[in-house]
């Protein structure tokens, strides 16, 4: 049986907690209820979430297919496909009293599958209408577009024979102390107007990520879907890996590439909704609307137009938990990343509502326990199974105990992402001069996070690279980035000014947000255009829908200032630790000066974001006393700065107390223009 959670084991964690302290107990019950449920009934996690080897199509040693499906709405079921000339009689399946179907196909001959290899199936059922529906399996590794005949997806029977399988050569990297996460998406990691192939990305993107110094990459859109541009969000087959890019062997071949070169490999895994597709996803499929999904307008997001797991399943569990575990063992991701956590956690989903940080907006009648109760088991499950599993969370809400383990009353994820960070950004960039930019707001942005629970802090990701906003590099620089990016054309003031600005956010976002940090493709170098995937509103092109890495490789054009920067900074974080250290101690936001300084991990960090104003001998304070030297400044000429501050030299503290610390030291800062300092 589990513990049951003592108040003050929540208390010790956050004592403001205290008023809420029987829902967070009660919530704690709820998973243990479930979990002990799991124990008796099913064996634990570690059974219950190998459903993947029971249902859906297995193979076993002699050749013989074991087929199985969860359907209890269905009187009939046949197996059809190309192996039986999709004849609906032929291979009828049988029911146990838990709505289960099966059937198992023997070989044709010792080894020898009945089903060929990348055929086409269906399971053909009657209804108690007397209807009969055909639909994709739920549990299919394997599903293919063939866009010339139809856009609905056919699945496929994945069984390559040995000398096709592919065979992981390298060991999982260690989990990383500093997560540096690089997001990315295979379809637009080509510079051509199509969708990119694993091979691809393994040949072509894994060396220039790890070149940049990113340890971890973040796949987006793997789980195959119908629609290219819903960027991955509207899952129809969760099993499968996108057949858009590739084989799953291809996939495979990527993670242990970059496992190989010591790159941890998330995925973006979508569990807080599924595309309401009949023919080629899992709604619908037994003919009722409650199978996976709540029924009626419960089972629906309005916004999304999608639908809504019923997390209080027995059957829905196990296919949600499953899945999470096929991913990390037949494909060797280390971790997820939970997309619309918000979304789950809350019966209004988050539509229309604004969190202001009070605590009964987290534990009132608005929380959705049974999504947050799966959510509490699919942390513990993937926790307990593999140590290595790291877990991000997408949530804007800021719900406390999210980041902390289940066992202390937390949801039990590894990570947030710090959503108030890249919103603050653009609404600065859009609504205010560089003048009236506020230190302390700014400062207060990046460092307002929950106590011992870890963020992932980010300037942009792909939310904001998508049409209907801007990068960043756009917001500073749309107006010359085709005309005044070449070394050849005037450094004007527009595009100094964005070089500049985009250097500073970047490393006051990574060294003072979190304890992790997250770049989109393509923004480390300040990609020219936005993203925007073929649809009817654009032609159905892919101007947009792709990275334009010919314009970093270019000696001449000013991009690869930027990229320089990025890499720099990774490497720096990498030497001293900053993003694995304690938060940063801020000893100064001055709003005439424009001045922000502050220390981590030993380092002295200084940004001087005045337009201005460059200054001599400014003081700054510092803890530590001794002898400091530059590690790190955005004004190197290989970053597109100008090369007034040298690397290096020596700065001495003065024993005396300044802004709070116990020594001072002078640096020049000019201006737009931000140091490293470290002790010698």
């Amino acid at each position: 049986m589990t513990e049951p959670l003592k108040p003050q084991t929540v208390l010790d964690v956050d004592p403001w907690l205290e008023p809420n302290v029987p829902a967070v107990i009660h919530r704690h019950d709820l998973f243990r209820k479930w979990k002990d449920n799991i124990q008796q009934a099913e064996g634990g996690y570690d059974a219950f979430t190998k459903g993947y080897l029971k249902f859906g199509l297995n193979v076993g040693q002699n050749g013989e297919v074991v087929y199985r499906e969860w359907a209890p709405n269905a009187k009939e079921a046949a197996l059809i496909g190309d192996f039986n000339e999709w004849n609906r009689n032929s291979h009828l399946m049988k029911k146990n009293e838990y709505g289960i179907w099966e059937i198992t196909v023997p070989p044709t001959s010792p080894g020898v599958c009945a089903i060929p290899h990348d055929s086409k199936i269906k399971i053909s059922m009657v209804l108690p209408s007397g209807e009969r529906i055909e639909r994709l399996p739920t549990w299919i590794t394997r599903v293919t577009q063939e866009l010339a005949v139809s856009p609905v997806y056919d699945a496929r029977f994945w069984n390559p024979p040995p000398e096709q399988r592919y065979k992981f050569k390298n060991q999982r990297p260690p989990q990383p102390k500093s997560v540096r996460i690089y997001e990315a998406h295979v379809g637009i990691s080509t510079t051509e107007y199509r969708v990119g192939t694993y091979k691809e990305f393994t040949t072509n993107t894994l060396p220039r990520i790890r070149d940049l110094g990113y340890n971890t990459i973040q796949l987006m859109a793997i789980m195959e879907h119908a629609y290219y541009a819903s960027f991955g969000y509207q899952v129809t087959s969760f099993f499968a890996a996108s057949s858009r890019y590739g084989s799953p062997e291809e996939l495979k071949e990527l993670i242990d590439t970059a496992h190989g070169m010591g790159i941890t490999v998330l995925l973006d895994i979508v569990h807080s909704h599924a595309c309401k597709n009949v023919l080629d996803g899992i709604n619908l499929f037994d003919g009722t609307d409650h199978l996976y999904f709540h029924e009626g307008g419960k089972g629906r997001h309005d916004l999304w137009d999608s639908r809504l797991f019923n997390y209080g399943s027995h059957e829905v569990l196990r296919f949600l938990l499953s899945n999470l575990r096929f991913w990390i063992e037949e494909y060797q991701f280390d971790g997820f990343r939970f997309d619309g956590v918000t979304s789950m956690m809350y019966i209004h989903h988050g539509i229309g509502t604004g969190f202001s940080g009070g605590y009964h907006e987290y534990f009132g009648d608005s929380a959705d326990l049974e999504a947050i109760v799966y959510l509490m088991l699919a942390n513990d499950a993937m926790h307990s199974l593999y140590p290595f599993c790291i877990t991000i969370a997408e949530d804007v809400s800021g719900m406390p105990l999210l980041c902390v383990p289940v066992s202390k009353g937390g949801v039990g994820f590894d990570y947030r992402l710090s959503m108030a960070i890249p919103d603050m950004w653009i609404k600065l960039l859009k609504h205010k001069s560089d003048d009236d930019w506020e230190m302390s707001n700014i400062v207060h942005t990046l460092t307002n996070r929950r106590y011992r629970e870890k963020s992932i802090a980010y300037a942009e990701s792909h939310d904001q690279a998508l049409v209907g906003d801007k990068t960043l590099a756009f917001w500073l620089m749309d107006k010359e980035m085709y005309t005044n990016m070449s070394d050849l054309t005037e450094y004007t003031p527009i595009i100094s000014r964005g070089i500049a600005l985009h250097k500073m956010i970047r490393l006051l976002v990574h060294s003072l947000g979190g304890e992790g940090y997250l770049n989109f493709e393509g923004n480390e170098f300040g990609h020219p255009e936005w993203l925007d995937f073929p649809r009817e509103g654009n032609g159905n092109s892919f101007h947009y829908a792709r990275r334009q890495w010919n314009v970093v490789d270019d000696k001449l054009l000013r991009y690869r200032y930027l990229n320089e920067w990025d890499k720099a900074m990774n490497h720096t974080e990498e030497k001293y630790g900053w993003l694995a250290a304690e938060p940063a101690y801020v000893s100064l936001k001055h709003e005439v000066d424009k001045v922000i300084v502050f220390e981590r991990a030993g380092l002295l960090f200084a940004f001087n974001f005045h337009s201005t104003k460059s200054f001599t001998d400014y003081r700054v304070g510092v803890e530590e006393p001794g002898e400091y030297h530059i590690v790190l400044t955005s004004d190197e000429k290989r970053f597109g700065g100008f090369d007034n501050v040298h690397l290096g030299g020596q700065y001495f503290t003065t024993p005396l107390e300044w802004n709070g610390r116990k020594n001072w030291l002078q640096v020049y800062i000019p201006t737009r223009t931000c140091i490293v300092l470290a002790k010698n």
